[in-house]
């Protein structure tokens, strides 16, 4: 029986923002309709949430565990259906779709073993007292996430807010609803999660800002760009609640003069045309050795032009098509407004419909759109440099801070370059695209508040310390 037939178009809540088609972006074909979430809808889905979590938060922790436990199995276990699902409604390729199953069954995993870390610890007093810390339950947690890398960017911090005792309200990406959204619904309630304690509500930007503001909403996750992220992280401060933020990149790939071109090329390819450039760690920028620059530029229009474009539900291929034709429309702008300010197109820059070929752009400067922006599309700027000090000045410039890729044949020394170039994220012999569930994720500067996702750091994000103390007897008046 499909996992997600009996709740794929509502979860229990009445949802009246309207319906809206579930689109395959390859085809432009209906997959499906959703009803959306309008910013009313919030107000009614975070009452529910808070009753129902005052229950889970007083859950044993075996059996919060047990919930996220299963639904780790679940992701396994139905792992081709939600494959089509990921492939279909956001384009993925499906070695892209089942990293993301991967991921998102480690997460549910990693999460559960939360349930029984620590809760706090006791701490010395100049008074005749017990004193302690203990972790509790931050009450109603807001996600919003996008549709590039859809069930991952929404489990990451559904399941860590869910073991530690809150519920949550989600809001994906009214283009990925399913595979980013309800997807989630179906696997939580197959899982055994109470009733209550996770809503999905599809929505726009309206529907996003009605979570953030809502007052039982006490946390808000958002993943999405750093335009929106600024408009949430001011909407959250106004309502003394956190955001923690995931945002933008234009994140860098340093190519030394000792390093192997080819291994390099390689990486390359991955880290800038990977899911058509749509995640927030593409290498965006490649600095390049002067030494190796033509070569390198040579071999990589050649794996970029030498790259399958097309369909992933019914063809084999390398890359699937853009989300949408807003996507399609600012790729091709950014790369056309490049060589018109003296970039040279040595691949790609061509597309049939939202399939848009591997780009690869030489001769790039600090003002060239394509160079100084995130894309956000399969486009490789390279530019070359001569010094270290001339590399890491090049590394380090721009707003962003997300990502860092370093390849040298001197693991040591691209081990102390890399210190030198503020970035969240660091890979030495490795390219930018890269996630693990035990491992903290985030960024500096315009693209984030730092890492708030992965391991230790779910424990800030998704709880309150609390300061508690204890007498034997009542104390007396101090003096």
């Amino acid at each position: 029986m499909p996992l997600l037939e009996p709740t794929l178009w509502q979860d229990g809540l009445p949802l009246t923002g309207g319906a809206a088609p579930v689109v395959e972006p390859a085809t432009g074909l209906t997959l499906a309709t959703v009803r959306l979430a309008a910013p009313a809808d919030v107000s009614e889905a975070a009452v529910r949430a808070r009753a129902a979590q005052e229950d889970w938060a007083r859950a044993s922790h075996p059996e919060r565990a047990a919930v996220l436990r299963r639904a780790g199995d679940l992701f396994a276990a139905h792992a081709e259906e939600l494959r089509d699902w990921l492939v279909r409604e956001s384009g993925s390729i499906p070695g892209k779709a089942d990293i993301e199953l991967h991921v998102a069954a480690q997460e549910c995993y990693e999460a559960a073993a939360l349930a029984s870390r620590p809760a706090g610890q006791v701490l010395p007093s100049e008074a005749p007292r017990l004193s302690f810390t203990r972790r509790v339950p931050a009450g109603v947690v807001g996600v919003v996430a996008p549709f590039n890398a859809p069930l991952i960017l929404a489990i990451r911090s559904v399941a860590p807010a869910l073991t530690l005792g809150n519920a949550v309200l989600l809001k994906p990406d009214r283009r990925t609803a399913v595979c980013g959204g309800l997807a989630l619904t179906a696997v939580f309630a197959a899982a055994g999660l109470p009733a209550g304690l996770l809503h999905v509500l599809p929505g726009g930007a309206e529907t996003g800002a009605a979570v953030v503001a809502d007052p039982l909403v006490r946390v808000v996750s958002f993943t999405g760009s750093t335009a929106a992220g600024r408009v949430v992280g001011e909407l959250a401060g106004r309502h003394l609640k956190r955001a923690h933020l995931e945002l933008g990149g234009n994140s860098a790939l340093v190519v030394l003069r000792d390093a192997d071109v080819g291994a390099a090329v390689a990486q390359a390819s991955w880290g800038s045309f990977f899911h058509q450039g749509q995640i927030c760690m593409t290498a965006g920028r490649h600095l390049v050795h002067a030494s190796l620059y033509d070569e390198y530029v040579e071999r990589l229009a050649a794996r970029a032009e030498a790259l399958v474009v097309g369909d992933p539900y019914r063809d084999r291929v390398h890359l699937g098509p853009l989300i949408d034709r807003g996507q399609l429309e600012r790729v091709h702008g950014l790369v056309e407004a490049s060589t018109e300010q003296g970039a040279k197109l040595v691949a790609g820059g061509t597309h049939e419909g939202l399939f848009y070929r591997p780009t690869v752009l030489a001769g790039v400067g600090d003002d060239t759109p394509a160079y100084a922006e995130e894309v956000f599309g399969p486009v490789a700027p390279v530019r070359s440099f001569a010094t270290e000090e001339e590399a890491v000045a090049l590394a380090s410039a721009g707003p962003y801070g997300l990502s860092l890729g370093i390849v040298t044949r001197d693991a040591a020394r691209g081990l102390e370059l890399a210190g030198r170039i503020p970035t969240g994220i660091a890979h030495v012999n490795d390219q930018t695209v890269n996630d693990e569930a035990v491992a903290p994720f985030g960024g500096v500067g315009a693209s984030g508040t730092g890492a708030r996702f992965g391991g230790e750091a779910n424990l800030d994000a998704f709880t309150e310390l609390r300061w508690t103390t204890v007498r034997s007897t009542p104390a007396g008046h101090p003096f």
